[in-house]
């Protein structure tokens, strides 16, 4: 039997050891069924047991014309035809398989047959395996191709960080709906500039957002300031009366800002109109009504308001259908600098030049916490735009409280050592050329185009090893 292998293998693998082969056979996790010219089974690899559970050894030296007289083996031993992906059923085992068939010639005789074939079962499975991935890929093709770009509107909010895309895509789907919408997050975050691409992306876009700032307007203003009064309401009142923010945001969107800050009395006017749709203007006797869109705002912890007894419940979940959390900025650290870049244009057209940052400021910007937000960092640049008289800020353009002391100018104020102005840019061009190179110091060497020994001996000088 085994001279049987060792004859074709010596023929067409001459250099080939024996062993070799039938080690490579017995890798194959299908079935390999070797016949020679009389249907005696000569190999069977180990796959053979494992897939139809019978020990090799039982078959070797049988004729599988006695055991398996319908075999496809046999079919292409007497004719010559390969057979390729065949489904054939083996009744001595009561198993379906699948497989190719193929003889095998000494010159032009046939000296054998090698089948090559798997438990139709293992087909199966693995074609479901395969119909679920695909149907699983076909899902999240779906999926993507039915996720929708931002409108147009929300490039006014400016951000790539993922949290921030999420609560975007949340305001984007919410937009096109009439539901009222509460904008959460710490004073500075642009919940204004939120609500505004809120109302650009909505059918009422093309009617007014009117804006009510509840903590700036006096306690006793603000009732005829959302509702309005008639002739004569009250001392003072403007002759002919006065139209309330209601009435001007009818058909659009009221934008209540800082809605934390009105007062419960105040509150319980709001909840009617909101839930009755209508309004009484001061002084007056009919009532209002009003087709509006609702986006309010608050930087205060409305749920910690209500244990406290400072916010009505029933109007809290009223406004609050659709929150929309803004992160603060010190969390959205990635967004930075490219904040900053739109306001450095703004402010450019304003001072008449092109305005950039160098590496240390884009990084004290980086590092420092922000606790007025995105308001601050624009304030903070706008501060620096107009004490800078040339085209790069500097960290002594910028207000001294945002700036560490190890990040302070290390050149003195009207030094003109010109060694000390080197050394000091010199610092500034290998820690810029780290940062962009993500720290990797052998890539920064690189750039800067400077010997290893130069690179490790200016990081010792400028105090920078540890970076």
């Amino acid at each position: 039997m085994i001279s049987c292998i060792h004859a074709v293998t010596t023929s067409f693998f001459p250099r080939w050891d024996p062993e070799l082969l039938f080690k490579i056979l017995n890798n194959i996790h299908d079935v390999v069924l070797v016949v020679d010219s009389d249907t005696t089974i000569v190999f069977a690899n180990e796959a053979y047991a494992k897939i139809l559970g019978v020990p090799v050894a039982k078959v070797l030296g049988r004729r599988l014309d006695k055991i398996e007289p319908k075999a496809k083996t046999i079919e292409v031993l007497r004719t010559g035809e390969s057979s390729y992906c065949r489904q054939s059923y083996l009744s001595s085992l009561s198993v379906n398989v699948v497989g190719s068939t193929f003889p095998l010639y000494n010159g032009k005789n046939i000296i054998g047959c090698v089948s090559i074939f798997k438990n139709i079962n293992d087909v199966v499975e693995l074609n479901r395996e395969l119909n679920q991935t695909k149907g699983v890929a076909d899902y999240l093709k779906e999926q993507l191709e039915q996720e929708e770009q931002l409108p147009n509107s929300f490039e006014e909010y400016i951000g790539r960080n993922s949290r921030l895309k999420e609560t975007l895509k949340l305001a984007a789907k919410v937009a096109k709906t009439d539901s009222t919408v509460l904008i959460l997050g710490e004073s500075g975050v642009g919940k204004e500039v939120l609500a505004r691409v809120v109302h650009k992306s909505s059918t009422r876009k093309n009617r007014p957002m009117i804006k009510v700032n509840c903590a700036a307007i006096p306690e006793d203003l603000i009732e005829s300031e959302l509702f309005g009064y008639e002739d004569g309401a009250f001392t003072g009142a403007k002759k002919g009366g006065k139209l309330g923010k209601f009435e001007l945001a009818h058909r659009g969107t009221i934008f209540l800002d800082e809605i934390g800050d009105m007062s419960l009395t105040m509150q319980a006017k709001l909840l009617r109109t909101l839930q009755e749709k209508e309004f009484e203007r001061i002084g007056g006797t009919k009532a209002i009504k009003v087709d509006i869109r609702v986006i309010a705002a608050t930087n205060r912890n409305l749920e910690q308001m209500i244990e406290q007894g400072a916010f009505r419940s029933d109007l809290y979940y009223r406004l609050n259908i659709v929150p929309l959390m803004l992160i603060p900025l010190r969390e959205r650290r990635d967004d930075i600098l490219e904040l900053a870049k739109v306001f450095l244009k703004q402010f450019a057209k304003e001072v008449g030049h092109e305005l950039t940052l160098s590496p240390q400021v884009e990084r004290i910007l980086r590092a420092y916490e922000w606790p007025g937000n995105i308001r601050e960092l624009k304030n903070v640049l706008e501060h620096a735009s107009i004490v800078c008289s040339s085209k790069v800020i500097t960290s002594k353009h910028l207000p001294a409280h945002i700036i560490p002391k190890k990040h302070r100018s290390s050149v003195k104020e009207n030094s003109y050592d010109i060694k000390e102005i080197v050394a000091s840019v010199e610092k500034e061009v290998i820690l810029s050329a780290l940062n962009a190179c993500n720290n990797n110091r052998t890539d920064a060497l690189k750039a800067l185009g400077i010997s290893r020994k130069s690179f490790y001996n200016k990081l010792h000088q400028y105090g920078i090893i540890d970076v």
